[in-house]
């Protein structure tokens, strides 16, 4: 997996039988990832070192604190009331949680309605503002009608005189727009004009990001769009050429995987663009488009473009709060439902504290934060090694076991999927039309929640 994300994946629960299994496969395809955790010795014993521990409890929501959630992009919720066989913890006791009815389980510690419901919930609220922000469908990179300094001093003209031509342009900031005008000539074998942006250091990193948008006002010629990754200054340029309508404001979008990498105007072979590394921006007229090929639009003279403004924009949404919540959720109380041929879990709710109860009325809480969310029932979990098929299905009927490992991965993958978004759905092992590990597949069987956008 290549992460489209590039900040912070808080993994809540991250010492639990999942939790801790989300943050070792986390970590090892490249994120970013903080362990949010009660006691810090115990998580460098679980996870080991070193690690990004943060020390919390999401039952004290005064421990939420902004460090908690600091540049976090997502979040993880792995978190549960410790279940155990009323007898204690035996030699025996792998078999309940590998799903086989052997003891009497019994909460102990905290109550799932301080855990399950409020502490899920507490979560949920110190993180909305975060991950809504760090959700934003576009980010700014110059607004051109807020006409500071440092965006005066950002962009300079690069044209043909550098090679011998004679055509002559600048950028200037007035009434509310950069003004990229000038007068291109093809004498001396010349023919563009551009301007640029000095090298940015740091690099401006848009991985998180599907593309530039350029709102602009043209004179109906044909222009380039131009990124560059290299700290050179002649070097590799990803160009896009675009056409702009005469004294009309247009929006352009350019994704980044339909840019060209070219040297000089001639395309050349280079990796794709490299997303997180953006060192300068540029924008040109010139009568060639590539390999030799003339531009069809294009008239030697003056020329004037108006830009407003540039900014990366994201065109699918991803999932905010991943939750692993719990299949049977809805079947307490069900008097449709024969009892006795439910999980433990449907059977003893009350036994438990209700666990399955405040587990619905979290998920509750989720739905209704107008976070981009994925709620995961697992049926009964079991320590076994993973990579099964697995069947997706809605409904709260699903039965069966699923292996801890391989809700883990599921986690990891859910965070990558738009489609993924706003999802509640349960999971098991079990026959499939899909193959392992073929999550599109498995999520285009499912429907967004009722509601849900």
């Amino acid at each position: 997996m290549n992460p489209q994300r590039t900040g912070v994946i808080l993994v809540a629960g991250a010492t639990g039988g999942v939790g801790k299994r989300v943050v070792r496969r986390l970590s090892q395809q490249g994120y970013q990832v903080r362990s949010l955790v009660r006691e810090i010795d115990r998580a460098q014993a679980v996870l080991g070192e070193p690690g990004d521990y943060i020390q919390a409890d999401i039952t004290q929501p005064q421990t939420l604190t902004p460090a908690v959630i600091a540049n976090v992009e997502a979040v993880i919720s792995c978190v549960g009331v410790r279940v155990q066989p009323v007898e204690g913890d035996t030699p025996d006791r792998q078999k309940y949680y590998q799903g086989v009815k052997f003891y009497q389980p019994e909460v102990v510690g905290d109550t799932p309605e301080a855990v399950e419901y409020q502490g899920v919930k507490n979560l949920i609220e110190a993180a909305t503002e975060q991950l809504q922000a760090a959700a934003a469908v576009k980010q700014i990179l110059f607004d051109f009608q807020a006409q500071t300094q440092d965006l005066k001093e950002s962009w300079g003209a690069v044209d043909d005189v550098v090679m011998g031509g004679v055509s002559q342009s600048d950028i200037r900031l007035a009434n509310s727009v950069a003004l990229f005008s000038g007068q291109v000539s093809t004498a001396n074998s010349g023919g563009f004009a551009s301007v640029r942006t000095r090298n940015f250091e740091p690099a401006i990193n848009l991985a998180a990001f599907d593309g530039v948008e350029l709102h602009l006002q043209g004179d109906g010629q044909r222009y380039k769009f131009m990124l560059r990754s290299q700290t050179t200054w002649d070097g590799v340029a990803y160009a896009y050429s675009f056409d702009t309508v005469a004294d009309s404001w247009i929006t352009v979008r350019i994704p980044f995987a339909e840019l060209t990498p070219v040297f000089r105007a001639k395309t050349v072979k280079e990796d794709s663009l490299d997303a997180s590394q953006i060192r300068a921006f540029q924008l040109m007229l010139s009568k060639f488009e590539y390999d030799g090929d003339l531009n069809p639009d294009f008239q030697p003279g003056t020329f004037e473009l108006k830009i407003k403004s540039i900014q990366a924009y994201r065109a699918a949404q991803l999932p905010q709060f991943v939750m692993v919540s719990s299949a049977g959720v809805t079947r307490p109380g069900r008097s449709d439902l024969d009892l006795a041929a439910e999980p433990p879990a449907v059977r003893m709710n009350d036994q438990l504290g209700g666990i399955l109860t405040w587990k619905l009325r979290a998920e509750e809480s989720l739905r209704n934060s107008g976070l981009a969310y994925t709620i995961i029932r697992p049926c009964a979990l079991t320590e076994e090694s993973g990579g099964e098929a697995l069947v997706f299905a809605q409904g709260d009927t699903l039965k069966g076991q699923v292996s801890r490992e391989d809700i883990a991965e599921l986690c990891a993958q859910a965070l990558e999927q738009p489609q993924a978004c706003n999802l509640t759905f349960e999971v098991a092992t079990g026959n499939s039309d899909c193959a392992p590990g073929d999550w599109n597949c498995l999520f285009s069987k499912l429907q967004p929640d009722p509601g849900a956008e």
